[in-house]
């Protein structure tokens, strides 16, 4: 249900059932848990990137898990809910940067999935929504990371009306990060934007930096700006910041 390709410190992961167009159910939510948390631990992987075979995305749930949906007890639902949470807690939390690729449909569940990376490429044939209210769902866990992203009116219109929009309106709210004119070209430029993010950048420095922003955003002014200048503080000691003063000071080539 996923190909995974390790290559020049990035880790490939594709949702691997065009059949059904890359529909989440409980094994492949398992299978993709276990590879990224496989993949934060691994020394030799500096960047995640999260595509998928065939022409769509991610279609959201499959149709055996939405009919098992009705029979169900709470406490079944609830143990389910709380594995799809678990992943797309794992991705917006983690430590090394992770790209979404999207390449056709992303809905549903399917969306969020592309939505909550760091960053999210799309190809101009790609189309966003979040369809739940149309079958008498809800949003629930996408909507708590959403608003991360974006808010007011642009949340309103995705969650309340479940249509879909398209990847140029998507990039223009913000609810993705990069726009893709040529289809074919979009592993290329995602290639490209992967060496320079982990090749200029230090990764101690991402992780340290995700992690203050996730923290700020939940404290007040004054608790925040506490935070932020012990983490500058803790920052100026790490080996990284060490290692890049250096280079910079010497005008040599840091090698993250």
């Amino acid at each position: 249900m996923i190909e995974v390709e390790c290559k020049d410190r990035i880790a490939w992961i594709y949702l691997n059932r065009p059949e059904k167009r890359n529909a989440l159910c409980q094994e492949l939510v398992l299978l993709l848990n276990n590879e990224i948390k496989k993949q934060l631990s691994d020394n030799d992987c500096r960047l995640i990137v999260i595509g998928a075979r065939g022409s769509s995305f991610c279609s959201g749930a499959d149709l055996e898990s939405i009919l098992q949906l009705q029979t169900n007890s709470y406490e079944e639902n609830l143990a389910d809910s709380q594995l799809l949470r678990s992943l797309f807690q794992l991705i917006f939390e983690s430590s090394k940067p992770i790209v979404s690729m999207v390449q056709g449909a992303a809905f549903a569940g399917g969306c969020g999935l592309a939505t909550i990376t760091d960053f999210c490429f799309a190809s101009t044939e790609a189309k966003f929504a979040y369809t739940e209210v149309k079958i008498g769902f809800i949003p629930a866990l996408v909507m708590v990371f959403l608003k991360y992203k974006i808010s007011g009116q642009h949340l309103r219109n995705l969650l309340f009306t479940g249509n879909v929009i398209s990847a140029k309106e998507a990039h223009e709210i913000g609810l993705i990060s990069h726009l893709v004119h040529e289809h074919h070209n979009i592993e290329s430029q995602v290639a490209e934007f992967a060496h320079q993010l982990i090749n200029q950048t230090s990764g101690n420095s991402f992780a340290l930096t995700k992690q203050l922003m996730l923290a700020a955003n939940e404290m007040n002014l004054n608790d925040a700006l506490d935070l932020a200048a012990k983490s500058n503080a803790h920052a100026r000691s790490t080996d990284d910041c060490k290692k890049g003063i250096h280079a910079f000071i010497h005008k040599l080539k840091v090698q993250w």
